[in-house]
C-alpha cells in the first residue's frame, strides 16, 4: 500500500548560486512524491535564511548548521519531521552530514563521491545497515532509459561475452585556471581540503566507472592509472587515463579529463562482446547503438514499445521528444522515494523501484578513487578488487 501523503525532505547545501542543489529540487518536483520542508542551505546563516525565504519555507525550519537541523527535525512529531535529507555540499562535508542524519534516523540522498576516505565510506555502509535506512547515491547517469536498455542487452546475452569496455568522460571547463577567476565550482573541486585526494577522478571518473559497472555488471580486478596535472599551480589532477582488467578477463580503458578543450559533458560508453557491441553517449541520450557481429547496425530510440520494461517504465515523453539530464535525476528519485515510502508504510518495495545506486555503490566509488590515485603515484598496476561491507 502506498504512503497516503507526500514525503517530506530537507536539503543541506544548495544555497544561493549553487548549481546542483537547484537541479535536485527540480528533479524531485517532477513526480510530486516529496516536498521541501526544511533546509540548511549554506554555512553562512544569512545566505541560508535568504534561500529558505526564496523557497517559501517556514523560517523555523531553516537552520544554521546540519547538526541543528538533524537534532531539531528529529525532535519534531513523526507527522511533521522530514523523512529524508538531500546532501548537495562539497565532498569533504558528505560524510559528517550523512553520518549525523543516519544516526538521527533519517533516510539519505547524497551527491558523489560519497566520502573522501574508504574508512568513512565503510562506516556509512554500517550505519545504513544498523539504522535500516534507504541511501541513494546520486549517480544520475544510470537513470537514463537507454542506459537501462543497454544494461538489459548485456544481461540478456545480446553482446555475448564482454571482451572490452571503453568509457570516457571528457570536459574542457578546467583547461585554464578558472578557480582563480571567480568560479566557485572550480575553487572547491580543485582544493584538496574540500574535494579530497582527487579532482578529475573523484568528480567525473567515478561517474564513468559506475556507468561501465552498471551496464556490464563487471567489477575491476586491476587498474593502471596515468594521472596528470596540466594547469600549472593546480594541486590535484585534471586528467586521468586508465587501463582496466575486469573480472573474467575483459579489458577496459577509462578516460576522465577536465582539460579536454572544447568538450562539454562528453560521457560515452562502448562495450564490445563476442556477439555484438553497444554505444551510448550522454550528449545524445535518446539513442543507443547496437552493432551485431553479423547483420546491420541497429538503433534503439527512446519512446518506443520495443524497449525493455526497465527502460520504458522510466520514459516521460513520446518518441521524438527529448528527455535528458533532469529526467535522469527524477527517475532515480522516483525509485528511491517510492522505496522510502514503502519503508515508512511498513510495506515491501516494488523490486523495480530498488534500481538505484546505494551506499555500497558509494563505497565502491571511493575505493576506486583511492586505488586510481595510488596507481598514478606508483606508476604501476594495482589490485582494485573490493567488496564493501553489507
Amino acid at each position: 500500500m502506498p504512503l497516503n501523503r507526500k514525503l517530506r525532505y530537507g536539503m543541506v547545501g544548495g544555497g544561493p548560486g549553487a548549481f546542483i542543489g537547484e537541479i535536485h529540487r527540480k528533479a524531485i518536483g517532477m513526480d510530486g512524491l516529496a516536498e521541501l520542508t526544511a533546509g540548511c542551505f549554506s554555512n553562512v546563516p544569512e545566505e541560508s535564511r535568504a534561500q529558505g525565504e526564496h523557497l517559501h519555507l517556514d523560517p523555523a525550519r531553516v537552520y544554521e548548521s546540519h547538526e541543528e537541523m538533524a537534532a531539531q527535525e528529529a525532535a519534531l512529531p513523526a507527522s511533521e519531521r522530514i523523512d529524508v535529507v538531500v546532501i548537495v555540499t562539497p565532498n569533504f562535508l558528505h560524510y559528517p552530514m550523512a553520518r549525523t542524519f543516519l544516526e538521527a534516523g533519517f533516510h539519505v540522498v547524497c551527491e558523489k563521491p560519497m566520502t573522501t576516505t574508504v574508512e568513512e565510506a565503510e562506516h556509512l555502509c554500517q550505519l545504513v545497515e544498523e539504522h535500516n535506512r534507504v541511501f541513494l547515491l546520486m549517480h544520475n547517469y544510470s537513470g537514463y532509459p537507454l542506459v537501462k536498455q543497454a544494461r538489459h542487452l548485456v544481461a540478456d546475452g545480446a553482446l555475448g561475452e564482454v571482451r572490452k569496455v571503453v568509457v570516457e568522460y571528457s570536459q574542457g571547463w578546467l583547461a585554464t585556471k578558472v578557480e582563480e577567476a571567480g568560479s566557485k565550482q572550480a575553487e572547491w573541486r580543485t582544493d584538496p581540503e574540500r574535494a579530497g585526494i582527487s579532482s578529475a577522478i573523484g568528480d567525473i571518473g567515478t561517474h564513468a566507472e559506475h556507468l561501465a559497472r552498471y551496464v556490464t555488471g563487471l567489477e575491476i580486478d586491476e587498474l593502471c592509472a596515468d594521472l596528470s596535472t596540466f594547469v600549472p599551480g593546480r594541486a590535484l589532477e585534471d586528467d586521468a587515463n586508465m587501463l582496466l582488467r575486469y573480472e573474467g578477463g575483459a579489458r577496459g580503458v577509462l578516460i576522465a579529463s577536465q582539460i579536454s578543450t572544447g568538450e562539454e559533458n562528453n560521457l560515452r560508453l562502448r562495450v564490445y562482446g563476442t556477439k555484438g557491441a553497444l554505444e551510448w553517449a550522454q550528449q545524445e541520450p535518446n539513442t543507443l547503438i547496437f552493432r551485431p557481429l553479423e547483420g546491420p547496425q541497429q538503433l534503439y530510440r527512446a519512446g518506443h514499445d520495443y524497449l525493455h520494461t526497465s527502460a520504458s517504465r522510466l520514459e516521460r515523453t513520446p518518441a521524438g521528444h527529448p528527455e535528458g539530464f533532469l529526467e535522469a535525476f527524477a527517475n532515480l528519485y522516483g525509485n528511491a522515494l517510492r522505496t522510502i515510502a514503502a519503508h515508512e508504510n511498513g510495506g515491501t518495495p516494488d523490486p523495480a523501484d530498488l534500481d538505484f545506486p546505494t551506499v555500497q555503490d558509494g563505497a565502491r566509488g571511493v575505493h576506486f578513487i583511492h586505488t586510481a590515485v595510488r596507481s598514478g603515484k606508483d606508476s604501476s598496476w594495482v589490485d582494485a578488487s573490493y567488496t564493501p561491507p553489507a
